[in-house]
């Protein structure tokens, strides 16, 4: 009874922890500092020029974004395209100038861009395709993206896309082209001497050729219901304009909160509360109940016993002489953990920077870019891990091990991408990454990550490996008959179940926070995510139930004799990855709408990349939430 009271009193303090965790973690989540430290607004006074620059033009049916002067539009004089990071050339971000010409707080009616455009048949087939596609231009000004509003939601919140449509396709016939943009700009002021950009919306228009009238420069329509510009063959298409400034209450600090809520997601912080605990208490339960099991079987095995009682035990004390025999490939299993551990140091770090707002969106392309260096340097702790556990698992060819840890990964992604890219590169897309591009990151992984994995190695296969509680025998014991739950076939099925229970786990967060819909948005439908601090406690939570589920299930195997856990307990807690895959095909089917070969070859070759990294991180964890597990109990039985 008083270890019950102590069980329960502990679960008590256990649970106010929690609680305490996460009002943290939602204050961190809700405040919006998505300004890395050292970036301080831009102060305008009246009349003073701003530069609108394109981005990209993109579209969820085809996830090819192209040049925006792949296009014709009107441009400046001279290109002046902006010099970008690793991120931004890997998002097929190439932002250059425009001919638009805006003054802080000055208003300008409708302007002609420039000459007018005869449209050839290439540029018709062009304009043709890519407004069937559905694709957005992308603009900013002051490092704000331009935005589209939509409609008005019926709680009276107003809807924006990001971007503004390339066209529309009126009545299944007549292609239009947005050829008239009216530029609204937001600004905030104390003093009314200087402004600040706090947005930009764009309201795109189409006007046929004829149905302005021109004065110069400046031009006005001839009727209330103008005809749009349609796309034919000889058609001539004139670009037009026009600026308005709005007073804004808007601080410049909460200028992105427009463009985060995009996405729709509606956080329902009570259900998210009452989830995370649900998951973390059942998981204390289980936790309890294996202490109390193992508290049980240490006792009995560690009682003097008669020798016939002796003889007659069975149980997971019988393999002690066994549990720790390396296993077949401990080059390719080291190379998998080590990948793992990378993988993981590179996800954390990342998380809990951009949960504190130092990789904002405001930032372009910071986020790509970080998690491109984290990996490489993290390359340090992945030669370190696998060296010593290759040791510890009596490995001899340690340079060959450093090789394959090094190159698995990379390697792996570097195949599907550069496949990919070809595909890329036929479609003249801006999302190909370029030969200078290749050769930067070929570089960064020869001159920083592969030196790096080579010296955790080096330190990792020098140090003492990992001590074991008991000593391994000469000859192998045979491993019994196991019981029908225990075959491989089942066993498959129980490691697709022991996947499905952990995912399950955070079905509901999934389910109430949108976390997982709106990161394959942010990824797809060229969205904002920013639902760090959510994602992060996701990660907490998918790591203690991968890692529990993986204890029990080895415990249950050691039970039946059976010793053959190094492999299993990776390959079990790595089955959460087949299910992130489903899940894919399903978002594939229901929220996507691809329908051509190369789009959903490309959606599906990086899905397999995302997958494949799934499958290492929680593999990893698994593995070693396990082999501590094994060692632990093995160190608290009396061995003669």
């Amino acid at each position: 009874m008083a270890e019950s009271e102590g069980c329960f009193s502990r679960m008590g303090i256990f649970m106010k922890i929690l609680y305490i965790c996460l009002i943290w973690l939602l204050m961190c989540q809700y405040s919006m500092a998505f300004y890395l430290p050292g970036i301080a607004p831009i102060d305008y006074e009246k009349g003073q020029k701003l530069e609108v620059k394109a981005v990209k033009m993109t579209s969820v049916k085809t996830q090819l974004p192209y040049e925006y002067y792949t296009l014709p539009f009107c441009k400046p004089q001279k290109l002046d395209f902006k010099p970008e990071n690793l991120g931004e050339v890997l998002r097929g971000d190439r932002i250059v100038n425009t001919p638009y010409e805006v003054a802080m707080n000055v208003n300008k009616k409708c302007t002609v861009l420039c000459e007018p455009i005869e449209l050839t048949d290439e540029m018709v087939d062009t304009l043709t395709k890519r407004i069937e596609k559905e694709y957005f231009i992308h603009m900013v000004l002051d490092n704000l993206p331009a935005a589209t509003k939509l409609y008005i939601l019926n709680n009276g919140e107003t809807h924006y896309d990001h971007g503004y449509r390339l066209g529309f396709i009126l009545d299944d016939k007549k292609v239009l082209i947005n050829n008239h943009l009216k530029m609204i700009f937001k600004y905030h002021t104390y003093d009314n001497i200087t402004y600040r950009v706090v947005g930009f919306e764009v309201q795109p228009r189409s006007y046929e050729f004829n149905s302005l009238d021109i004065d110069k420069n400046t031009c006005s329509l001839k009727s209330e219901t103008p005809a749009g510009q349609e796309i034919k063959k000889n058609a001539k298409v004139r670009f037009t304009y026009e600026v308005e400034w709005q007073s804004s209450n808007i601080v410049w600090a909460s200028r992105w909160d427009t463009y985060l809520a995009m996405s729709d997601v509606q956080i329902h912080w009570f259900s998210i509360v009452n989830s995370v605990v649900i998951v973390l208490f059942l998981s204390g339960i289980v936790a309890m109940i294996m202490i109390r099991t193992l508290r049980s079987d240490i006792a009995r095995y560690n009682k003097e016993d008669d020798y016939e009682d002796t003889v007659e035990e069975t149980g997971w004390k019988l393999v002690h002489g066994d549990v720790f025999r390396p296993p077949q490939k401990p080059w390719l299993l080291t190379a998998f953990i080590g990948s793992g551990v990378q993988i993981f140091c590179m996800v954390l770090i990342t998380l809990v920077f951009a949960m504190l707002g130092m990789l904002s969106p405001a930032s372009r392309g910071s986020l790509v870019q970080a998690i491109i260096l984290l990996y490489v340097f993290m390359g340090v702790f992945a030669g370190y891990h696998a060296g010593r556990l290759y040791k510890t698992l009596k490995g001899v060819n340690w340079k060959k091990s450093t090789v394959v840890t090094a190159a698995l990964y990379p390697g792996f992604v570097s195949a599907i991408c550069f496949f990919l890219n070809f595909f890329i590169w036929g479609k003249h897309s801006s999302g190909a990454v370029p030969f200078t591009t290749m050769i930067a990151l070929l570089c960064l992984w020869v001159g920083v990550s592969l030196p790096l994995v080579f010296l955790g190695y080096y330190f990792g296969y020098r140090k003492y490996p990992y001590e074991h509680p008991v000593r391994t025998n000469q000859i192998p014991r045979q491993v019994p008959e196991q019981m029908w739950y225990m075959k491989k076939f089942v066993g498959s099925l129980v490691t697709l179940i022991q996947g499905f229970l952990s995912m399950f786990s955070v079905y509901l967060w999934f389910n109430h926070n949108h976390v997982l819909i709106v990161l394959f948005q942010a990824i797809w439908e060229n969205q904002f995510y920013y639902l760090f601090g959510f994602l992060f406690l996701v990660f907490v939570i998918l790591a203690i139930c991968v890692s529990q589920i993986s204890i029990v299930i080895t415990y249950f195997q050691l039970v039946s004799e059976d010793y053959h856990w190094w492999w299993k307990s990776f390959l079990m807690s790595g089955s959460c990855s087949f299910y992130v895959f489903l899940y894919a095909v399903f978002y594939f089917v229901t929220k996507l709408q691809i329908v051509d070969f190369i789009p959903a070859l490309l959606y599906f070759g990086y899905t397999l990349i995302m997958v494949f990294s799934f499958w290492l991180l929680t593999g990893t964890i698994g593995f070693y939430s396990t082999y501590f597990f094994v060692r632990h109990i093995y160190s608290a039985v009396k061995i003669d």
